[in-house]
């Protein structure tokens, strides 16, 4: 399709919070297309490592040109793809936003949230569900000691959790928050059909009826070159599963300290609440 005719939209937030289940979800009407984490952010980033001052290329490139080479960059990616409506996934778009609003105006993005103690256990559970695979999920020193040093190094800002949660909590507070919209994981599993409906009504899109018992998603490749098989693997059924945490109570309740979302004050974020009423609106 032409690429002026595509819409973007964005999926990032906290890992294992349900992104992959939302694409999963999601890539079920025909017009869009969503999947697990693309390199589109990643190839920005160098793009614009290339062009921006400390490259010799700098005074070559003004900033008109880096937007058209940014957006070009996009409708490279997906020229092949038949969506009308995409959705990009990465963790890095919540750090990205004044970039994505100026290159797509009438982009959102949508931040899946989790408690974060939650997030850390469901981390450390694929952790022990792989005891004979050195996964890349700790990739700091010393980093798989036990479960203090692990969590401890995933919360570092540099790291697969603490990055996350600090985009997110810049875009939360930042002057860009209206185009964001929190989706938390244990609504989403509970009420697919009262939160699907909310997500179309911020990104202005007519409803669809979408089957919540029939999903499944897998990116089995993707997964094994992490040592991480089942990271992105999603159930047929969209439902929540209760079950006790893994971690030591001291942890649990440190790691969900950090879950700051509750707070609406100081944000313009719309956040998807407990309550049937429109994002954005308090409960």
């Amino acid at each position: 399709m032409p690429d002026s005719d595509r819409t973007y939209h964005f999926i990032s937030g906290l890992p294992r919070s349900g992104s992959t289940l939302l694409s999963a979800i999601l890539r079920q009407n025909p017009r869009f297309h969503a999947g697990i984490s693309s390199p589109v952010a990643s190839l920005a980033a160098g793009l614009l490592g290339q062009v921006s001052a400390g490259s010799e290329f700098a005074t070559l490139v003004d900033a008109a040109q880096r937007r058209a080479l940014l957006r070009g960059l996009f409708d490279a990616y997906y020229s092949t793809n038949p969506g009308e409506v995409v959705f990009d996934t990465n963790r890095l778009w919540c750090g990205k936003l004044p970039l994505l609003r100026d290159l797509f105006p009438r982009a959102k993005v949508i931040a899946c949230v989790r408690n974060v103690a939650w997030v850390m256990d469901s981390i450390e559970r694929l952790y022990r569900a792989n005891p004979y695979e050195n996964t890349r999920l700790f990739n700091h020193a010393g980093g798989r000691g036990s479960v203090y040093t692990r969590l401890e190094g995933l919360v570092q800002h540099d790291q697969m959790v603490g990055s996350a949660w600090a985009a997110l909590r810049e875009a939360y507070y930042g002057e860009q928050a209206e185009s964001l919209l929190v989706v938390d994981y244990d609504l989403l599993s509970r009420a697919p059909q009262q939160v699907i409906p909310l997500i179309y009504d911020f990104i202005g899109e007519p409803a669809f009826a979408h089957d919540f018992e029939r999903i499944e998603y897998d990116a089995v490749d993707f997964d094994l070159q992490l040592g991480v098989p089942g990271l992105h693997r999603v159930r047929a059924k969209v439902e929540f599963q209760a079950r006790r945490t893994l971690l030591p109570p001291d942890l649990f309740e440190k790691y969900s300290k950090l879950s700051f979302w509750g707070d609406r004050s100081g944000s313009r974020a719309n956040v998807i609440s407990n309550q049937p009423a429109l994002p954005g609106n308090p409960s």
